[in-house]
């Protein structure tokens, strides 16, 4: 199905904006306030009550880090398609928490964090869902195959052909969400991670 004109442009300036960005990479200027990253933080940094902000008096650079500035609000009702190819909404794993990872094989800091993720998930299994839902719109087919390839098989490939996560998100890619049991959102991770991690795993048990 074509896109609108609008959501074209949007998608457009997302996808350059992550293109130019390396899709989450920040650029030269000093690091913004509050910015937990993920390479340096500690588990006490990470749980904290900091929040990713842009600076408004400044353009707006892909943010690194956690965001917790979006604590309490619900899942977004936007369908994706199941491994099967029928539709589905997050409400469907409403019982269990849910780490939501929005993904596309062109992004090179997706690809990179694919096997953490995969561990992640198999380690989580019965406890938490991972969903890598791909954001790519074209030659959806090959997700399966691609995940596979990346050693990533213990996520299933659910695919968002129009985009509908990220763009209502205005997310650069990768970001990762993490809902509770109520579909209540906790944080949320811009950029890659390693979701291996010991602060990453006390991050994802605060759904719990």
């Amino acid at each position: 199905m074509p896109f609108s004109s609008s959501r074209l442009a949007i998608a457009s300036l997302l996808i350059a904006a992550t293109g130019i960005a390396g899709c989450d990479r920040q650029s030269d200027a000093p690091a913004q306030a509050n910015v937990a990253d993920a390479t340096t933080a500690t588990a006490d940094d990470l749980s904290s009550d900091e929040v990713v902000s842009a600076n408004s008096a400044a353009p707006a650079a892909p943010l690194t880090g956690i965001d917790r500035s979006h604590k309490g609000d619900a899942a977004p009702t936007a369908e994706f398609k199941a491994p099967d190819g029928k539709p589905t909404t997050l409400a469907a794993f409403r019982g269990k928490p849910v780490l939501l990872n929005l993904w596309a094989t062109w992004c090179g800091p997706c690809v990179a964090e694919l096997p953490t993720l995969n561990a992640a998930a198999a380690a989580l299994d019965g406890k938490v869902a991972v969903l890598a839902i791909s954001q790519d719109t074209q030659n959806t087919k090959r997700v399966p195959q691609f995940l596979a390839d990346h050693g990533a098989t213990a996520l299933a490939p659910y695919v968002d052909d129009q985009m509908a996560l990220s763009l209502g998100y205005g997310a650069n890619l990768p970001t990762t969400i993490l809902f509770d049991s109520a579909g209540k959102e906790v944080w949320r991770w811009h950029g890659g991670n390693d979701w291996t991690s010991p602060a990453v795993r006390a991050l994802i048990a605060e759904a719990s």
